[in-house]
């Protein structure tokens, strides 16, 4: 699956207003409305390759929603197919899910194997993960997020994750995702803007979103 063609072109994840707690305006609104009803998980699916050896795309992740809605169809994880319905989601490259596998056991995985190890957590674990990836009811373009520092944005879980925005190389920002586990390095933002222009938009991180403080 190639990164840049989903970002060309426009993993998880589930509506109502977007919450913001602690901040006094309201800084994640996209800038403009968008107006586009293709869904994160038409963008997800468009790639039939499979597992590969490309770390900066998302089959892991795909190969989760859809075992999620396979095993589960009435799942809230479903909204990432309507396109109708705003979503932000923080999309885990598959090389994110190997990071994770490898904190795990100590090796490092390849990418089918890695999602062996995701599935075997079980379905609702693995259903439980994605929904802390979604901020419903809302599509935060980039623009958007690098005016939300400080932003506790509530995920599909009802848990929240924090916004930190951080400067690097002098005068560019970054956004940083800071979860419930304080023992790893938080996810970091390494493409935005997937799927831009729909009501559907994603950002692509490069490490898994914990809902939890993992040992």
């Amino acid at each position: 699956m190639n990164l840049v063609r989903l970002g060309t072109r426009a993993v998880a994840t589930a509506a109502a207003a977007l919450l913001l707690c602690g901040v006094a305006a309201s800084p994640a609104s996209a800038t403009g409305t968008p107006k586009g009803t293709k869904s994160l998980a038409a963008v997800l699916t468009s790639d039939k390759s499979g597992f590969d050896h490309n770390s900066k795309d998302f089959d892991i992740l795909t190969a989760a929603v859809l075992a999620v809605l396979k095993a589960k169809p009435n799942s809230p994880v479903k909204v990432l197919a309507d396109g109708k319905t705003p979503v932000t989601a923080f999309i885990p490259t598959d090389g994110a899910f190997e990071k994770l596998v490898c904190e795990l056991t100590g090796k490092w995985p390849t990418e089918k194997q890695a999602f062996t190890a995701v599935a075997g957590l079980g379905i609702n674990t693995v259903e439980a993960v994605l929904l802390y990836h979604v901020i419903p009811g809302a599509t935060i373009d980039k623009a958007a997020a690098l005016k939300s520092d400080g932003a506790k944005l509530k995920t599909a879980t009802g848990k929240t994750i924090t916004v930190d925005v951080y400067r690097y190389w002098h005068h560019k920002k970054g956004v940083r995702l800071i979860d419930a586990d304080r023992n790893d390095r938080d996810p970091r933002v390494v493409v935005f803007d997937v799927n831009k222009g729909n009501k559907q938009i994603a950002h692509a991180i490069d490490r898994v979103l914990r809902p939890s403080d993992l040992p």
